[in-house]
C-alpha cells in the first residue's frame, strides 16, 4: 500500500485573504486540487486546509488569541461558522469529482492547553483512512483548559496527526514556490541549525496563526523528531504526490 500522506492546502491558495473579510473563496482552485487527487485516489490520505478569509478575520474581531471568557465567547461560534462554510465547500468539491471525503471539525473532538493540542481521539482518523475515505479536517478554534478557546492552525494540525498518526508523507501546498530567501530564491533544504540564517517574512494579510513563520516553526518541530516535510506551490501538487522533484523546500531532520 503507499504510504500515508498529509497534504495541507493554505489558506492564502484557496481563498483572497488579500479581501479582508469578505471570504473570497477561489473555488477554480478547489475544482483543480479535486482533480488533481483524483488521479491519486489510490493514495490514503487525510487533508486539511486553512482558514484564509473564512476564518482569521473573525477571530481577530473577537480576540480569540488573547483568550475566551464570557465576554467575548460568541465569538467561538462566528469563528467556527466561518471556517466551517469553507470546509463544506472543500468537502463538496472533492466529492464532486468522486473522492470520498467527510469532514472533521477540530472544535468536536480536540482541546488545547495553552493554545497547544493536549486531547484528542483520533481512531476514526486510522479507520477513515482505512477504508478509503478522506478525512478533511481545518484550522479552527478549540476549547482550551487555560484560555478558555483558542485557535489552531492547520500547520499545528499538520505537527499532531502528521506525528500521532503515523503518516509518512507530509506537504503543505502555498501560493509561493516553497521557503524564500532574502533574494527571493528558494530555499530547497531547511535544517533546525540553518533556520537562524533564514529571514522570513511575515504576511501582508490578515493571519492570526503566524504565516510562513508559523509553517516553518511547526515543520522544524517535526524534523525534531525525524519527520521530514515538503513546502512547495500548489502549481507543484502532482509532482509531490508522484514523489517527483517539486520546486519547493523540504524540512529535514539533522543528517538526514
Amino acid at each position: 500500500m503507499p504510504d500515508r500522506i498529509i497534504l495541507k492546502l493554505g489558506g492564502s491558495v484557496i481563498t483572497d485573504k488579500e479581501r479582508g473579510d469578505a471570504g473570497v473563496i477561489r473555488e477554480s482552485v478547489l475544482q483543480e486540487v479535486a482533480r488533481a487527487l483524483k488521479e491519486y485516489a489510490d493514495i490514503p490520505l487525510l487533508l486539511i486546509h486553512g482558514a484564509g478569509s473564512c476564518g482569521h478575520p473573525q477571530a481577530r474581531q473577537y480576540h480569540i488569541q488573547s483568550g475566551v471568557s464570557r465576554e467575548n465567547r460568541e465569538g467561538i461560534y462566528a469563528t467556527h461558522q466561518a471556517v466551517s462554510a469553507l470546509n463544506e465547500l472543500v468537502v463538496r468539491t472533492l466529492r464532486a469529482e468522486g473522492i470520498e471525503a467527510v469532514s472533521v471539525h477540530p472544535l468536536e473532538g480536540m482541546v488545547a492547553s495553552g493554545g497547544e493540542l493536549s486531547g484528542y481521539c483520533l481512531t476514526h482518523l486510522h479507520l477513515m483512512i482505512d477504508l478509503g475515505i478522506v478525512p478533511v479536517l481545518h484550522g479552527d478554534v478549540v476549547m482550551d483548559t487555560e484560555k478558555g478557546a483558542c485557535i489552531v492552525s492547520g500547520d499545528q494540525l499538520v505537527r499532531v496527526l502528521a506525528q500521532k498518526l503515523g503518516m509518512k508523507r507530509i506537504g503543505l501546498a502555498t501560493d509561493v514556490p516553497g521557503l524564500l530567501d532574502a533574494d527571493g530564491s528558494v530555499v530547497r533544504e531547511l535544517r533546525r541549525t540553518m533556520a537562524h540564517t533564514i529571514r522570513i517574512e511575515g504576511s501582508g494579510s490578515v493571519d492570526v496563526t503566524g504565516g510562513m513563520q508559523g509553517k516553518i516553526s511547526e515543520l522544524l518541530r517535526l524534523a525534531d523528531i525525524g519527520i521530514e516535510s515538503d513546502i512547495f506551490h500548489i502549481s507543484r501538487l502532482q509532482d509531490f504526490l508522484s514523489g517527483a522533484d517539486h520546486g519547493g523546500t523540504r524540512i529535514l531532520p539533522e543528517g538526514a
